[in-house]
């Protein structure tokens, strides 16, 4: 058994797993980790707790201290940055006259690399993009494409239920959904009305998909 706690570094971003150590670490604190990306700042959302290997990744990465408040300015500047990164690298794409839409700007905690989120119909050749953002920011650059349903989470926006999107709010990872599941749930099969924002069957398609085939099965 391990002993972890659950660290989360987006609002319904996906849980991660640390060990804490020693550290009087609990729910709701912030804490300063290691990552594949680098160095980050995420919260704490599952308290200490025991977990089977089968549950974690291995090896853990431990936890390297619990954040204060000049970490919390250091995100506060590195969201302003990221604002100005933005502005930056939109200049750039339309300088080099590349199909693809600018969506998000992330830098590491630690700075050690800025992220550059984007969706594009194709494949996009952005090596000179990277080669000349690198020479404006002089850190590391990643330029992620990512899907229309990530598109969403990071943009957020009102569904059609006049909620806030399930994505953007509090779903952690996206479960495949299918027509099949709007079939089940006896709803009308036009595109608009089974449709989030994103374009993409909607999310909640399968909240409800197992309860109708449990029922399905008790009728069988």
């Amino acid at each position: 058994m391990y002993v972890v706690v659950g660290i989360r570094f987006k609002k319904a971003g996906k849980i991660y797993y640390f060990d804490p150590g020693d550290l009087p670490i609990e729910k709701g604190d912030f804490a300063i980790v290691e990552t594949a990306r680098g160095i980050e700042y995420g919260q704490v959302v599952v308290g200490k707790k025991e977990v089977t290997e089968n549950d974690v990744v291995l090896p853990l990465k431990k936890v390297i201290r619990i954040a204060d408040e000049n970490d919390k300015l250091q995100v506060e500047a590195n969201k302003d940055a990221a604002k100005q990164a933005f502005g930056i690298c939109q200049e750039k794409i339309a300088n080099h006259g590349l199909e693809m839409k600018l969506v998000d700007v992330e830098y590491t905690f630690d700075r050690n690399k800025v992220i550059f989120y984007f969706t594009a119909d194709g494949r996009v050749d952005f090596r000179e993009l990277v080669k000349d953002l690198a020479s404006v920011f002089r850190t590391r650059i990643e330029l992620r494409q990512i899907g229309v349903r990530d598109e969403a989470k990071l943009l957020g926006g009102i569904g059609p239920c006049g909620r806030i999107l399930c994505c953007s709010s509090w779903l952690g990872d996206f479960d495949p959904v299918s027509i099949r599941m709007a079939k089940d749930q006896h709803l009308s099969l036009n595109p608009a009305k089974i449709s989030g924002l994103c374009g993409r069957l909607m999310c909640c398609l399968k909240f409800e998909s197992d309860v109708y085939e449990e029922k399905a099965d008790q009728v069988v």
